[in-house]
């Protein structure tokens, strides 16, 4: 296996440079409009070439490409952001926690429910049950992604704080869930921020992927429910919870673990949109901030960070058909 994960590195190593090289050659087609931007309206050409002098934009661009190169392989990102005038690597250390109490918990809840949800529909397909859940499933899909967000707020944070006078979710802002406390030795967990800061979020991602997720599942148990040993175990007098959760599970794996990775980059995706419409200082939202206000060093270090997580994504999926399977051979 090792000498396997070698080999993806290796291939994706080129892959992950060229994909660095044109973010910094589209960063750079205008930069000196960027850098006006920073200085203002009134900005003279000698300020703006000043500036560039100090941002080290004056430099030829191999030097900038070995220096980010330098930055991203010791995870260092040692250079300030423009607008916050902070050391990257220090924002994005901030922001990845709030990000992770987010994508984390709706990645988990939306697998387990979906499975069950496809196992549940695939014993009963043609029935009643199956028809109502994929009516729901489809209309879910149907929805757009803000507009779950929309009606979250309004009636899980204004109605039930206006009208019932319960505040269990926030709309907007962010506590650590494990902050540090003083006269501790190291963070302390605190529950309750998390379901005041993070429950909210987790639902909506979770009530948007299901509909999606759902099928899939569907679609994978009921052409399970076709093999000879789902035929077997029945003829042998197995209950039905151990068909489903036992035989028709454990040999459903290899798509399952396809569809949970693959979703891992679309639920980034869907933690931007949460993290900008709930105002968590999160990867997403810091990325998008960056981009609006054109924080080149902001954008080159987090754009990285979301590209490497793709790529490791992949070569992840590869380990877990092995660990899942043992006909799968990673040769």
């Amino acid at each position: 296996m090792w000498a396997y994960l070698v080999r993806r590195l290796l291939y994706y190593i080129p892959l992950y440079l060229c994909i660095l090289l044109v973010l910094m050659l589209l960063l750079r087609i205008d930069v000196d409009s960027a850098v006006a931007a920073q200085l203002g309206k009134n900005a003279t050409p000698e300020q703006i070439e000043l500036k560039k002098q100090s941002m080290g934009l004056d430099q030829p661009f191999y030097r900038q490409y070995a220096s980010f190169l330098g930055d991203v392989f010791t995870l260092s990102f040692d250079q300030r952001s423009w607008e916050q005038e902070l050391p990257v690597g220090e924002m994005i250390r901030k922001a990845v926690p709030p990000t992770l109490m987010i994508t984390i918990p709706s990645l988990v809840f939306t697998a387990i429910i979906s499975i069950v949800v496809g196992l549940v529909c695939s014993f009963n397909r043609g029935r009643f049950l199956d028809r109502w859940l994929m009516i729901i499933a489809v209309l879910g899909m149907s929805v757009s992604y803000l507009v779950y967000i929309i009606i979250g707020q309004y009636f899980g944070a204004f109605v039930l704080g206006q009208r019932m006078g319960i505040t269990p979710f926030e709309i907007e802002g962010y506590e650590a869930v494990f902050p540090p406390i003083e006269g501790s030795e190291g963070p302390v967990w605190v529950p309750w921020n998390w379901v005041e800061y993070c429950a909210l979020p987790v639902i909506i991602g979770v009530v948007v992927a299901m509909g999606y997720d759902t099928r899939f599942y569907r679609a994978v148990m009921v052409e399970e429910c076709a093999r000879d040993y789902i035929t077997t175990a029945t003829a042998k007098g197995a209950t039905s919870k151990k068909i489903m959760f036992v035989h028709m599970l454990k040999n459903a794996m290899i798509p399952i673990v396809t569809r949970v990775m693959i979703s891992l980059p679309f639920l980034i995706a869907g933690s931007i949109l949460v993290e900008m419409y709930f105002s968590i200082p999160g990867m997403g939202r810091t990325m998008i901030n960056a981009i609006v206000g054109r924080d080149f060093p902001v954008v080159q270090a987090t754009v990285s960070v979301f590209a490497a997580f793709v790529i490791v994504t992949v070569i992840l999926t590869d380990v877990c058909y092995a660990l899942v399977d043992p006909r799968v051979r990673l040769s």
